[in-house]
């Protein structure tokens, strides 16, 4: 099983720091009580600019739900469509080498799903496999890449597309003013990604998917995640989320690697999901990694900000188009969210 195509697609719009903080000032009337906190916000979320799917003034009148998941599915049809193509350019298949579709996403919802509505704009396979997921956030681009590797280890002739997209400025609640709030607005964007993961008969080049784990934790599931109510989606963020990573995550890392026969000073490169300022430097410290180790996660969260599932596949991208490993070298994948749970890929060049 190799990962034999990675792409990323992002709305046209793209802002700095301080034009999202306008715009966001703006919007809130002067609500928040103190508008120097955005602004600190603003330039300590390892930020520099993010995507967007709108202008700024364009999400004045998303006042419903129903108003914003509409412009969700229109983004989301276009963005899949993009990234898809390109990884399946840059995997070197066909449409027709498609046995399964994994869509996931935590800003949307859409039936027919997303991956449905592809089959009728670029002609995927009228046989092929859907698996929609929901729910799973900011850890669905690692758990997405390891259902898929589940797949075609299954099916090992095909290949399985793994679909992301995420577009968090569709969820702001202007009537929020919760600290969870104001850090969601300054920290996630908007993007897409797709992975190819082509089975061993087809003869693909990339990083074999060597082993994959899932870790779950136990009556976490206050710390991250959606209040859902007829506003649509409002954000939970505990304060504890850096510490459940410093907590878990070594133990977590550690166990898989032993049950692969290897340790952490045999792994070249992390990969790792861009939550934030806080949890990359947790997940530094909690594994003990050297300095400069999550540069390209650190690289990713400046140029796009965090974007959920698609976060972990941008950094990726970015090992195999810029920062490849020495062939024969180990890696690790991995992301956290909602539930709260880990998901590791072990990834050989």
């Amino acid at each position: 099983m190799r990962i034999s195509g990675v792409a990323t697609a992002f709305p046209k719009y793209c802002f700095t720091q301080r034009e999202v903080a306008d715009a966001l000032k703006s919007q809130w009337d002067d609500k928040v009580p103190n508008p120097g906190i955005l602004s600190r916000m603003m330039t300590r979320v390892g930020v520099d600019q993010r995507h967007f799917v709108l202008p700024l003034d364009g999400y004045l009148p998303m006042d419903t739900w129903g108003k914003a998941n509409n412009e969700w599915i229109k983004a989301a049809e276009e963005l899949s469509e993009c990234a898809l193509l390109k990884a399946v350019e840059a995997a070197g298949i066909t449409l027709a080498d498609i046995g399964a579709v994994f869509f996931v996403s935590v800003t949307g919802i859409a039936s027919p799903s997303i991956e449905a509505r592809l089959i009728n704009r670029i002609k995927l396979p009228l046989n092929v496999k859907r698996i929609p997921i929901f729910g799973l956030g900011c850890v669905a681009g690692a758990a997405g890449i390891a259902r898929a590797a589940d797949y075609v280890r299954a099916f090992p002739g095909q290949a399985a597309a793994l679909i992301s997209v995420e577009l968090c400025s569709l969820t702001w609640q202007r009537d929020d003013l919760s600290v969870a709030n104001l850090i969601s607005s300054a920290l996630f964007g908007d993007g897409a990604a797709a992975v190819i993961v082509a089975g061993a008969d087809l003869k693909t080049s990339g990083p074999q998917v060597l082993a994959t784990c899932s870790s779950f934790y136990p009556d976490t599931q206050d710390v991250m995640g959606w209040d859902i109510s007829e506003k649509g989606f409002r954000i939970v963020l505990s304060p504890s989320v850096p510490d459940m990573v410093f907590q878990h995550l070594a133990n977590d890392v550690d166990g898989f690697l032993k049950a692969n026969s290897l340790t952490k000073s045999e792994i070249h490169s992390w990969i790792m999901h861009t939550g934030g300022p806080k949890v990359l430097a947790a997940t530094a410290e909690a594994l003990s990694l050297p300095k400069g180790a999550l540069d390209a996660s650190w690289e990713a969260l400046r140029n796009v900000g965090n974007l959920s599932s698609a976060s972990v596949l941008v950094v990726l991208e970015s090992y195999i188009r810029e920062r490849r490993p020495p062939a024969g070298s180990y890696s690790i994948l991995a992301a956290m969210g909602p539930g709260f749970c880990a998901e590791l890929v072990l990834l050989r060049w």
